[in-house]
């Protein structure tokens, strides 16, 4: 399935150890269910403490990057509209 090629993918990345992590609307194209397992994956990563690689997220699926991110960085029409934590947004910023 798309999710278990997601999670293969993340794993395939982080055999090298890599200093980064980019991913590229990562939940595009699953399912709901399939989604919400590669972002615990993703979510997993990021609270691994001796997991020292920087992950880069983009996607439109605000309430999982809200999960996950210890800072956001939001574009509206290639202007940065919001950089920091996804806590301190301003109400409207990340609807």
């Amino acid at each position: 399935s798309g999710g278990q090629q997601q999670r293969v993918a993340i794993a395939r990345a982080l055999a090298v150890n890599p200093a980064a992590i980019l991913f590229d609307e990562p939940t595009s194209a699953l399912d709901p269910k399939m989604a919400a397992e590669v972002m615990r994956v993703v979510g997993d990563l990021a609270s691994d403490e001796q997991l020292q690689t920087t992950m880069v997220i983009v996607s439109h699926d605000i309430p999982a990057l809200r999960r996950v991110a210890a800072a956001l960085v939001v574009l509206d029409r290639g202007a940065v509209a919001y950089a920091g934590p996804p806590a301190a947004a301003p109400a409207g910023t990340l609807d």
